[in-house]
């Protein structure tokens, strides 16, 4: 999925840092030119893979790198 291609390339590349809070989903679906629910995917998507952590009425923020 493109979106979460593109904020896991930011967060490889270092653009985005661990601990870094994304903007809202609506504000990314805005900047990204997709639909809300394709920003929910891809939000599901990079939860999977580890990039990013949700937290409840706090907002969504990149992960800590895991050790492995």
């Amino acid at each position: 999925m493109a979106v979460a291609d593109h904020i896991s390339a930011a967060v490889d590349t270092g653009k985005l840092r661990p601990g870094s809070r994304l903007p809202p989903e609506r504000e990314l679906a805005e900047s990204y030119g997709v639909s809300y629910m394709t920003v929910r995917r891809a939000m599901k998507e990079l939860r999977e893979r580890g990039v990013v952590v949700s937290v409840h009425g706090k907002g969504t923020f990149i992960a800590e790198p895991s050790g492995d």
